[in-house]
């Protein structure tokens, strides 16, 4: 059985009187530090110097300083800036400057996991990973909402580590939803396994793999694209709001019958077998060693491989009729 917590299991007054420092200012950081700076909380934000999120932050009233002045400074440090280079940051300029009996806090336990940031046994580590991109976690925080949120506690120096942990959780707006109790390693090997397998890397090459039988079997690229892209948002939505069974009530019955029969032909058991392979991948560490030797060598196989994907035919076709539909408020990177 899973624990959740809510508003009532949380109190923010454990933060009364603390200095939380965020580290980095992106997506989540944004987020992070402004919902906090909402609930009453005193937030310095960690940037390298010639960062240009600084002045962003500070339009935003956040006091901003060097990474090491604010790991000198914090009672709660959290650590939003991009797995591939906690590591190296956490060494060079955290380490050094950690306060004992500080709580360093994670939005993602990918470096605590696969040990990329050791902490001394003097701190309290914990992960609030709130289970959405930053700018919805702010959007659903200023509508009075808030989006659902992990919590875990991997290191417990003070006894305190999950009283914070959870007012750090409330004053960010997760426990209005709901706040799970979780362990870093379920998170992060759950995580880049849905990453991987579904919500980025299968779905993306479902999407195009069919896109291109469609393309390849004579028929033109914006009925595919209509097809196997445009609709797929409307069928997600359906499943997000009553499941398998309230998309399959909602869809024809030709549809059903079509999902019922083809789906298992589509995706059979050597996809299984090929999603435990990745699974294994990403609990022995080969991932994570895949991944960190990547950036370490200037990402030579990551950077032709987004290029190639920025550059595919159904992204061409998809910019061309997303721009017919300005209320979907297209994006382009």
């Amino acid at each position: 059985m899973i624990t959740v917590y809510y508003d009532k299991d949380a109190d923010l007054n454990v933060l009364s009187g603390k200095t939380i420092g965020m580290i980095g200012y992106g997506s989540q950081g944004h987020a992070h530090a402004l919902n906090l700076k909402d609930s009453g909380q005193k937030v310095v934000v960690g940037l390298y110097p010639e960062s240009g999120s600084r002045q962003t932050a500070q339009a935003a009233g956040l006091e901003v300083a060097d990474v090491p002045e604010v790991a000198k400074i914090a009672d709660v440090l959290m650590m939003v800036i991009p797995d591939h280079i906690q590591g190296e940051i956490y060494r060079a300029q955290i380490a050094p400057n950690l306060k004992p009996g500080a709580a360093l806090m994670f939005a993602h336990g990918f470096s605590i996991h696969y040990k990329e940031v050791v902490p001394p046994p003097n701190v309290d580590v914990m992960m609030v990973a709130p289970k959405a991109p930053g700018h919805r976690m702010r959007e659903q925080f200023i509508d009075g909402i808030g989006v659902p949120g992990l919590l875990a506690i991997h290191q417990d120096a003070t006894g305190h580590a999950k009283e914070i942990g959870l007012a750090y959780a409330k004053g960010v707006g997760c426990t209005r939803s709901g706040v799970i109790e979780t362990t870093f390693k379920d998170e992060t090997e759950t995580d880049l396994f849905g990453e991987q397998t579904v919500l980025c890397g299968g779905i993306t090459a479902l999407i195009n793999t069919a896109f291109e039988t469609l393309v390849e079997g004579g028929y033109p690229p914006e009925m595919a694209y209509f097809e196997v892209l445009h609709e797929m948002k409307l069928i997600v939505d359906l499943v997000q709001q009553g499941g398998f069974n309230y998309m399959r009530y909602s869809v024809s019955d030709t549809a059903e019958y079509g999902d019922l029969t083809r789906g298992p032909r589509v995706i059979d058991d050597h996809v299984k077998q090929n999603m435990k392979k990745i699974l294994a991948e990403i609990q022995d560490g080969t991932f994570a060693k895949e991944w960190i030797t990547e950036n370490h060598e200037g990402r030579p196989r990551f950077r032709p491989l987004r290029e190639e994907a920025r550059h595919s035919q159904i992204q061409e076709v998809g910019r061309e009729l997303r721009s017919m539909m300005p209320w979907l408020d297209p994006k382009e990177v």
